[in-house]
């Protein structure tokens, strides 16, 4: 990735992709479809990226990916990676019909969403992979989101695609190792990234990486990684941290720390937090047990 960038301070945009690139080399087809990073990369032939850029429809990066990838395997190039940087928008809700596609029919891709939990390009309105309890320009306050994120990991999983994992700019060694392992892999792959981004969570630039790091710490966003069906969990806190620790930082949460109302849709968070941790250490115990993977 060439220095410089047109990203806000702070955005884990302009972090990830320093880091993917870096991994997967120039001989990459990077598909960006309408997001925050189609503004960061630049339009032709301004690139940010020492690879090919292919900038495409909000609804359409899956199946330009999975074009580019026939054209590719046509003349032989079976060795080029193809791969998808998109945000939550284009990935949870209009998008998601072609990533489907592609999952099911196991293209040969790699798509990474970066998940920062809004439209943020385009005036920060609420997404599917919104939090519960932030408010956004189209869930203004005195309201606020009032439903549960969608589980995509577990869509993708549901798919029986070879590998799909969670990753997080403040756990960057995790991060690297879990692109490496996607790029060698045959088959569509996802990786999650939790996304800092100051300007929709209203959080300070210097705090992105202390805030995607308490998401980790209080299981806000689990770092685990799905390969074949099995699941493993790939950072277990020493310690949990209350969700509150995370939450304060964002002023899209400041609504929830002013009264005792606000304080009970906390409890909910840190309910569902806590639902999802167990639920997500037993599906790791159940694809571990030797009953299951033997049969017997």
């Amino acid at each position: 990735m060439y220095s410089g960038s047109v990203g806000c301070r702070g955005c884990g945009w302009s972090m990830i992709a320093r880091h993917i690139s870096s991994i997967l080399g120039e001989d990459t087809v990077y598909i960006v479809p309408a997001c925050c990073f189609s503004i960061i990369v630049g339009q032709y032939p301004m690139n940010a990226l020492k690879g090919n850029v292919v900038h495409t429809l909000f609804a359409a990066a899956a199946s330009t990916a999975t074009g580019i990838r026939a054209g590719l395997d046509r003349k032989g190039k079976e060795d080029a990676t193809v791969v998808v940087l998109a945000g939550d928008g284009g990935t949870f809700d209009i998008g998601l019909a072609a990533v489907s596609g592609a999952a099911a029919r196991n293209e040969n891709i790699l798509y990474i969403c970066n998940n920062n939990g809004a439209y943020m390009n385009t005036g920060i309105q609420s997404s599917t992979a919104t939090p519960y309890g932030a408010s956004t320009t189209t869930d203004p306050l005195p309201e606020y989101k009032k439903s549960w994120p969608k589980d995509l990991v577990g869509i993708m999983e549901s798919h029986h695609v070879p590998y799909v994992a969670t990753a997080s700019p403040a756990y960057m060694e995790d991060f690297r190792r879990k692109v490496k392992k996607a790029k060698e892999i045959k088959g569509f792959r996802m990786i999650m990234v939790d996304g800092p981004c100051p300007a929709g969570h209203k959080t300070d630039p210097a705090d992105s990486i202390k805030v995607a790091r308490l998401a980790v710490e209080s299981n806000l966003f689990p770092l685990y990684e799905v390969e074949n069906r099995a699941y493993k969990v790939n950072v277990k806190p020493a310690q949990k941290v209350p969700v509150e620790k995370c939450l304060e930082l964002q002023g899209r949460f400041r609504h929830l720390f002013k009264d005792e109302s606000g304080k009970s849709v906390l409890g909910e968070i840190q309910a569902h937090a806590d639902q999802a941790w167990e639920t997500l250490k037993e599906k790791e115990g159940i694809v571990s047990e030797e009953y299951v993977l033997t049969g017997e």
